[in-house]
Order: structure tokens, then C-alpha cells, then sequence
């Protein structure tokens, strides 16, 4: 096996995973508190973005030619029915038309949900079970295919739910097809674990709950891989076109499994927030080596079987494969 390490020449010979900024998403968070791109302290390197400097953001992305952004707004008010996700002049719709004006060639994902924009953090209207408040996820359906029309209408080419509601992505092409955006496709959060990767989102979104947590609806990490499957399988049979695992390194079992049961499905991971900020710190701290890692960790979600990575790294590791700035961290 030697013969085929021993010249970097052979062994780029012989690599199957290719790193390449078309298959990468970035992340940007979108505001509308005034003019500021404020730093989010515990995501070193990102920002809460004005759309003036969202635009700014889009035009680098496309320049750097990422395969897309993806948008989560957070807006000035937030209430216990998430209002500002269902107006036409809300904060993402407003965002999508700025995007569209200045780039209009970027692939611009918006993320459909409610916890961005509820005062409780949750991502639907609650109900009940029980004595217990919690998303009433039937009465969330309707209002997932009101948000993706609007944003449809703004200029979305594609619709990310990530609620894990039951029945979501029937519910949202439904409403797409109705409307008229037939050739809308979907990317489905469809296997959506809850957990602690994602505090550092919850910072730039400010969207943590503000009672119990999100293990009624989202996965169970100690449960069977095959309840992905089974996720996965249902979004497909409802209409979904893009599936994805979310978060990504700790889910790479998943990922393969999910390759392996649905070839030729288009596969999407999220490298989350959590994930970022380790690597951040420890690079900060100077305990490894973070360009590296970063190459590596994206090497290892897409040798999982993953198509297109969700990383707030997307940017930096364009650059990086396009020879710019030399590999460094936190440009």
C-alpha cells in the first residue's frame, strides 16, 4: 500500500474526495437592528449582518464561487407567534430581495422555521401534551407553507425546513405547488438530532428556548441510526429533493448509512456551530493546527457520503482551495 503514499503526486492520483467550494454553503445571519455587523463572541469569525453588509457577504460568496448561502434572520421583535416570519416585509423576505438584486446568480437557501422569530424560542405554535406547553405540530404545518411561499415570492431558489415537524415538507410543497413555484426543490432537515452543538447558533440567532428543550420533536442521539433512515424515507415519499443530516462529525454514521440506503439522493450536512467554535478555540489557543483540521473535517463529511456541506468554514476553505491567503484562520 506504500507504493501508492510514497509521491504527493500518486497520491492525488488516487484521492476520491475532492474539495471544492461548489458543494459548500455558507451560513450568514441577517439582522434588522439598524446598520451593524455585530460579532457573535461565541463564533469567532462570524456576524449578526445589516443587509447592507449581507450583500457585501452574497458578492464574496459568489465571487469565491460557494455553491450557495443559506439565511436565518433575526428580527427586531420577536412574539409568542413568530409574526415577522409570516410578513412579506419580514426580515428574510427583505433579505432574499437584496441578495436577488445585488447577485442574482448566487443560490440563495432560506431556513424555514419559527425559532428565529418566537419569543420562546420554539419552532412552531405551541400547544399542549398534557400539563406540558409544546409545539402543536399540526397547527405548525400550515404556517411552514405560508413562510415558504413568502419567501418563494421574495426570491428563494430553495426552501430549508429544519423544525422537524411531521408532515412538514408534504405541507410545504403543497403550498409551493398551489402557489406556483413548482420548481421550488426542498432541502430537508430530515434527520435533526437534539443536543449541545448547537449553543453557539442559539447566540447568533438568539433563538434557545425559553422552557424545556427540543427532544419531543428533534432525534434522540442514542437512538437507532435506522430512525434516521426512516426520517429520511418519509421527507423523500412527501416531496423532499435535498435530505440532510444535521449536525454532521458526530453523525458521519448516519451520513454513510444515509448514502448507502439512498443512492443517488442528493445528501447535505451541516458542519454546525458547535463544531466551528471547538476548532475556533483550540486553533485560538494554539493546541492544533486549524486550517488543517478544518481540511480534514470537511474531507471526512464528504467521504461519508455527503454532497454538499452546510460549514461556516465555507468561505475560508474557498479561499484555501483557490490559493488565496496562504491558509490562514479568521480571515
Amino acid at each position: 500500500m506504500r507504493r501508492l503514499r510514497y509521491h504527493p503526486g500518486v497520491r492525488r492520483l488516487v484521492q476520491t474526495v475532492r474539495l471544492h467550494p461548489g458543494r459548500w454553503i455558507q451560513p450568514l445571519f441577517v439582522h434588522d437592528k439598524g446598520a451593524e455587523k455585530k460579532p457573535i463572541a461565541s463564533m469567532p469569525g462570524q456576524f449578526q449582518l445589516s443587509p447592507d453588509h449581507l450583500v457585501e457577504e452574497a458578492e464574496q460568496a459568489m465571487e469565491l464561487g460557494l455553491g450557495g448561502v443559506i439565511l436565518f434572520g433575526i428580527p427586531s421583535r420577536k412574539d409568542e407567534s413568530g409574526c415577522d416570519a409570516l410578513d412579506e416585509n419580514g426580515v428574510i423576505c427583505r433579505a432574499v430581495r437584496r441578495i436577488k438584486q445585488a447577485v442574482p446568480d448566487l443560490l440563495t437557501v432560506t431556513d424555514l422555521c419559527f425559532c428565529e422569530y418566537t419569543d420562546h424560542g420554539h419552532c412552531g405554535r405551541l400547544g399542549y401534551a398534557g400539563t406540558q406547553p409544546t409545539v402543536d405540530n399540526d397547527a405548525t404545518l400550515d404556517l411552514l407553507g405560508r413562510q415558504a411561499v413568502l419567501h418563494a415570492r421574495a426570491g428563494a431558489d430553495v426552501i430549508a425546513p429544519s423544525g422537524m415537524m411531521d408532515g412538514m415538507v408534504a405541507a410545504i410543497r403543497g403550498a409551493l405547488d398551489a402557489a406556483g413555484f413548482i420548481h421550488v426543490p426542498i432541502m430537508s432537515y430530515s434527520a435533526k438530532y437534539a443536543g449541545p452543538f448547537y449553543g453557539p447558533f442559539r447566540d447568533a440567532a438568539e433563538s434557545a428556548p425559553q422552557f424545556g428543550d427540543r427532544r419531543s420533536y428533534q432525534m434522540d442521539p442514542a437512538a437507532a441510526a435506522e430512525q434516521a433512515l426512516r426520517e429520511v424515507e418519509l421527507d423523500l415519499a412527501e416531496g423532499a429533493d435535498i435530505v440532510m443530516v444535521k449536525p454532521a462529525l458526530a453523525y458521519l454514521d448516519v451520513i454513510r448509512q444515509v448514502r448507502d440506503r439512498f443512492p443517488g439522493v442528493p445528501l447535505a450536512a451541516y458542519n454546525v456551530s458547535g463544531e466551528y467554535s471547538m476548532v475556533m478555540a483550540a486553533a485560538a489557543a494554539g493546541w492544533i493546527d486549524g486550517p488543517a483540521t478544518i481540511r480534514e473535517i470537511l474531507t471526512s463529511i464528504h467521504r461519508a457520503g455527503a454532497d454538499i456541506i452546510i460549514t461556516y468554514w465555507a468561505k475560508e476553505a474557498a479561499r484555501w482551495v483557490s490559493g488565496i491567503d496562504g491558509g490562514r484562520l479568521g480571515s
